[in-house]
């Protein structure tokens, strides 16, 4: 079957939009009746913009008090004239300051925002050894009472890397793949002495990263030996809820695209994957 939201219809036109936020006072992307979501705003506000209702899709649909950097959504508004080069302008003036838009412009044929994507980087950080956050920092930080061993955290992390069943790191959803290629799961610390995980996959499970975090974490800190981790992802046993770390350490980063030539074919198999119950969830 061919993917029906591949190109908007006759009358409308497609734009990409890059966009940041801090997720600090949002219940996540997706829109919920009586609460302040992302899409909710987004929607709301450019709609009142091109005087129509629209639907914004995102490439990464994150959770509550989740921030992003890098994301980007595509938004099918009426093909009428517009000042396309200001509309960023005009519509940073009417957002609160927790959203941000980087640049708007005709998206390329075929884009598709969720679907033509083929990975999305994440960072995670980590003010370990009861380190004092600063208040400035404090929403976009989780703090951790017993020091980390770097070496660790990276030999812990890369036994994970490749295609796997991620299952005991995803909370379950129905006809959905926990089946990813996690392709960068490494740390650094950097010039503040704060422990930053750089996480890239093709697409990651609900609560995925934030398990990620929490695995490596147990073997950073000696509670488990290196061997258990791997011992986990291949035995697909459900690791507990008490080492998911909290949503404020984490940012969408980034999102990967192909070149032009080939996002409707991308596109395309991504939507039939999800026809098949291999979507991703997060």
């Amino acid at each position: 079957m061919t993917i029906p939201v591949l190109n908007p219809e006759g009358g409308f036109r497609r734009l990409q939009i890059d966009f940041s936020y801090d997720g600090t006072n949002f219940q996540g992307w997706a829109k919920q009746p009586s609460y302040r979501t992302i899409q909710g705003v987004l929607e709301e506000l450019i709609g009142k913009l091109v005087r129509a209702k629209v639907d914004c899709v995102t490439a990464g649909r994150t959770d509550a008090g989740v921030h992003a950097t890098g994301a980007v959504l595509h938004v099918d508004v009426p093909d009428q004239e517009m000042d396309i080069e200001n509309f960023a302008f005009k519509l940073n003036r009417i957002l609160d300051e927790d959203i941000r838009i980087i640049s708007v412009r005709d998206a390329p044929e075929g884009f598709h925002a969720r679907y033509s994507a083929t990975a999305r980087h994440y960072e995670y950080k980590i003010a370990d050894g009861n380190r004092p956050i600063s208040p400035l920092e404090r929403h976009y930080v989780a703090d951790w009472y017993r020091p980390l061993d770097l070496d660790l955290l990276n030999a812990a992390s890369a036994s994970l890397l490749g295609t796997h069943d991620f299952a005991a790191f995803c909370k379950w959803r129905a006809n959905a793949t926990t089946i990813r290629t996690l392709k960068d799961f490494s740390w650094v610390r950097n010039e503040s002495g704060l422990l930053v995980s750089h996480i890239c996959a093709d697409g990651f499970g609900y609560n995925m990263v934030r398990n990620l975090v929490g695995a490596a974490v147990c073997v950073g800190e000696k509670r488990y030996e290196l061997e258990w981790i791997r011992r986990v992802l291949t035995e697909k046993s459900r690791v507990s809820d008490s080492y998911v770390f909290p949503s404020r350490g984490l940012t969408l980063a980034k999102v990967d695209y192909p070149d032009d030539a080939k996002l409707p074919a991308i596109a395309q198999a991504a939507w039939e994957s999800k026809l098949a119950g291999e979507d991703e969830l997060e």
